[in-house]
């Protein structure tokens, strides 16, 4: 089925790409997960019912309404263009006609990632390389502050992942990889989802260490 096809079982209009204007450096264009990749995804990693996502860079919105509608469970996208933010809300207009049994909230919000206060409730963080390593460094260690406070167990679903955002994970956090999930019919070694989680204890591990060495 393509791609089209499958916004419109969901209401929405997430297709095509946008491109930044006037040379922005650290946020990149617009461009949605692919249905397929998603497909994939879900078939290798679940969601409880208690869990809440946060999706960085999310453009028209296709993989906050996408697992909204599969899992029923809250769900926030996080967009700074404002024309592509503006598309999400219709997104939302039109996809609340089609999932009126939902109960679970989902939510947009317009502005830079690194400015997201991360809730508390909040424990699985999807990226699509929505914007530089830079960027990314600052949203990964507002994560770790909000954990730091509120000690839980913490997910980031990687799609297509940078090398760069790989290497700083393993080079300085705490996160291990729990999972590789790759695309079926693709020759893209890169087209694959990267599953990394923080458990409890492991941040507690985490946190002795620093001690330790301050």
């Amino acid at each position: 089925m393509g791609e089209r096809k499958q916004d419109k079982l969901l209401g929405i209009r997430t297709v095509g790409i946008r491109e930044w204007k006037d040379g922005v450096v650290h946020y990149n264009r617009y461009e949605a997960t692919p249905y397929k990749a998603l497909k994939s995804l879900f078939k290798h990693y679940k969601f409880s019912k208690t869990d809440k996502v946060v999706d960085f860079g999310c453009g028209r919105g296709r993989v906050a309404f996408y697992i909204h509608n599969h899992f029923n469970i809250p769900v926030t996208g996080i967009e700074v263009n404002d024309k592509t933010y503006e598309e999400a809300l219709d997104n939302k207009t039109r996809y609340k006609f089609k999932a009126k049994d939902i109960g679970a909230p989902i939510h947009f919000h317009y502005g830079l990632a690194e400015h997201y206060k991360i809730d508390k409730s909040y424990n699985c963080f999807y990226f699509f390389n929505p914007f530089s390593v830079q960027i990314f460094k600052k949203v990964i260690n507002n994560i770790l502050r909000s954990v730091e406070k509120d000690i839980r167990t913490v997910d980031l679903i990687l799609y297509y992942p940078l090398p760069e955002f790989k290497d700083f994970l393993k080079n300085n956090t705490p996160f291990t990889i729990i999972n590789k999930i790759r695309i079926p019919g693709t020759k893209d070694c890169h087209e694959k989802f990267i599953i990394y989680r923080l458990r409890e204890e492991d941040y507690i591990a985490y946190e002795n260490s620093l001690a330790d060495i301050s």
